[in-house]
């Protein structure tokens, strides 16, 4: 899979844009564990061209992460063409590797950015939306892409005829999320609308699927069933970076990678910690980490205290010293995944 002149290979695994969960440290780890593609977290394009602080942060990337997208939003065209362009130049603005695809978040289904019509909000809007990826196109030189979904809501499901718009608008690769926005994250996501964008003949850019995308089996059956050129993993990634090997291991062999020790899982969490202190600090590297390492670990038994430890302390030391606890009281325990 190709988006403008970057080689994903064939059928790649991505790591969807997530806030709160795709800062640079998952992101790294993810890279390490065989993700062909990573995205920072979402952007608002206002807090850029305000020159805010924390908006500036989330746009600097790594060589070690690469290929890697910069994800933006917002409602104004005016803001997402200068956001855009920052984006562009994001290597020289705030060092680091800078963005090797632009991609625009017409996908985010939360109240606060969707109820102001940016992320998947602009699904009411299709002509602004089109209107905002052909201006944003044309101010940049680096690939864009979008990611969207179905539509608002069950009777205003028009992905298929937005997906020839958009791609008209100039855009290099389509990710759609097989839900409208008023599902959110509820019921299963429907893939086979995203499998009409595929069959279309009109569209000839690369279609990535994302929903429910939580093992191999599921990824195979995207590639299989609905002929995707790529897929993009979110929710299932908390807590468990490996799912690329899982993914990639079952498209090679069709069969399950044998599950990782808790030794295994353990070197993860502690590598995964140490990225975040070394990129964050204390506290706010650990805050971040607590979603994950409430996740690193599930299955285990009597192990709901240890739990509560590890999402309650600010001290990393304490919190080493809980994951070599972990190593050494489950040491003999077969995992379950």
């Amino acid at each position: 899979m190709k988006i403008g002149a970057l080689d994903l290979g064939p059928r790649p695994v991505l790591l969807a844009p997530m806030e709160d969960v795709t800062d640079v440290s998952f992101r790294v780890l993810c890279r390490e564990q065989g993700a062909d593609m990573v995205y920072t977290e979402f952007i608002p394009s206002d807090g850029l061209i305000r020159d805010a602080d924390k908006a500036l942060a989330k746009m600097r990337t790594l060589e070690e992460e690469a290929p890697v997208g910069i994800q933006i939003y917002g409602h104004i065209p005016e803001s997402m063409v200068e956001a855009a362009k920052m984006a562009d130049r994001a290597a020289e603005l705030v060092g680091g590797h800078g963005a090797d695809v632009i991609d625009i978040n017409f996908g985010c289904p939360v109240t606060k950015i969707a109820g102001r019509g940016a992320g998947s909000g602009m699904m009411r809007y299709p002509d602004r939306m089109v209107a905002i990826t052909k201006a944003v196109v044309e101010a940049v030189d680096k690939p864009v892409t979008v990611k969207t979904r179905l539509g608002w809501d069950e009777s205003s499901k028009i992905i298929v005829d937005l997906a020839e718009r958009l791609q008209d608008a100039g855009i290099q690769a389509l990710t759609i999320h097989g839900r409208t926005r008023c599902q959110m994250y509820k019921g299963s996501a429907d893939w086979t609308l995203i499998g009409e964008v595929k069959k279309n003949p009109r569209m000839h850019i690369p279609i990535i699927g994302n929903g429910d995308i939580v093992d191999g089996a599921s990824a195979k059956r995207a590639f299989d069933d609905y002929g995707v050129d790529g897929i993009m993993v979110g929710r299932a990634t908390f807590g468990h970076p490996w799912i690329f090997r899982e993914i990639k291991h079952y498209l090679d062999t069709g069969e399950e990678m044998p599950p990782l020790s808790v030794q295994e899982k353990v070197e993860l969490a502690r590598r995964h910690l140490a990225l975040s202190l070394k990129y964050k600090g204390e506290p706010r590297g650990i805050y971040e980490m607590r979603r994950h390492l409430s996740c690193y670990f599930k299955g285990l038994p009597d192990f709901k205290e240890t739990r509560m430890r590890m999402v309650t302390t600010l001290d990393s030391a304490e919190l080493f010293s809980i994951l070599d606890y972990i190593a050494e009281r489950y040491a003999d325990t077969t995992p379950d995944s």
